[in-house]
């Protein structure tokens, strides 16, 4: 029987304590976004289409703080000694046109797809987050906010925190290993489509992250997704409707 130690060392610890940290804070993100508690509050408070748009964007608000800003506040406090550019939280000019021509390339491969699946009944089960029947110049505004809001801290976690210390500790692989399956995992709830085909994105935007030692290609190229999703889902949906584009009708 060979020996074993139990003693963590420093890399040992950084490793463990992000990846628990990034599941524990997607725990908390989906059973406070899920909660029907929490829910109820705002539609015992507010008409129907307003307690729509006031607690998705609730969602939105807590997913960024507890997905972005709680592992982040985590590390640093932890292990201090770095500064965004070891987060991929800087603008590299080296990388700039690297990141600009992979940022236009995948969002024209990305927005058309997302345009053809977000007609399929399964899609629309699930978009527009925002089910207000009637929907408004400010629910717009506010549906695109939130996303932008929610994905800066989505991707602050996957490709920043959970990224870049894990390669440095353990390697580019298995850092970019356990990513994807955390990736992968957090996207159960949404279906089988969305979990299988957030294997190969999640593959893709490690590697141009990592190139180009910045968030931004995955945080824009996510942000171009959500919302070409979103909005053909509000197009679509037979139940929900834009009041400006009614009246240009």
């Amino acid at each position: 029987m060979t020996s074993t130690s139990w003693q963590p060392n420093s890399n040992e610890i950084l490793s463990a304590t992000l990846i628990v940290t990034s599941a524990i804070s997607f725990i908390i993100y989906w059973f406070v976004a899920q909660s029907e508690k929490i829910k109820a509050r705002f539609f015992s408070k507010y008409p129907f289409d307003v307690a729509c748009r006031k607690h998705i964007f609730f969602t939105k608000y807590v997913g960024f703080f507890v997905l972005g800003i709680f592992p982040l506040f985590i590390y640093l406090i932890g292990f201090g000694n770095t500064g965004p550019k070891d987060l991929g939280l800087q603008f590299n000019p080296a990388t700039t046109w690297y990141s600009l021509f992979w940022i236009m390339a995948l969002s024209l491969i990305a927005a058309p797809l997302a345009f053809i699946s977000a007609r399929k009944e399964e899609n629309l089960r699930n978009y527009p987050q925002i089910r207000s029947k009637e929907w408004t110049d400010r629910t717009f505004v506010i549906n695109l906010l939130g996303w932008a809001l929610y994905l800066f801290g989505y991707e602050l976690l996957f490709r920043g925190t959970l990224l870049f210390p894990l390669v440095k500790t353990i390697g580019i692989w298995p850092a970019i290993a356990i990513n994807i399956a955390l990736y992968a995992a957090t996207h159960i709830p949404k279906g089988l489509a969305e979990t299988i085909g957030a294997i190969p994105l999640g593959f893709v935007l490690c590697v141009l992250t990592i190139e180009s030692e910045t968030i931004w290609i995955a945080f824009l190229v996510h942000v171009v997704l959500a919302w070409t999703n979103s909005l053909t889902a509000l197009a679509y949906h037979p139940e929900i409707g834009y009041q400006r584009w009614k009246k240009n009708r």
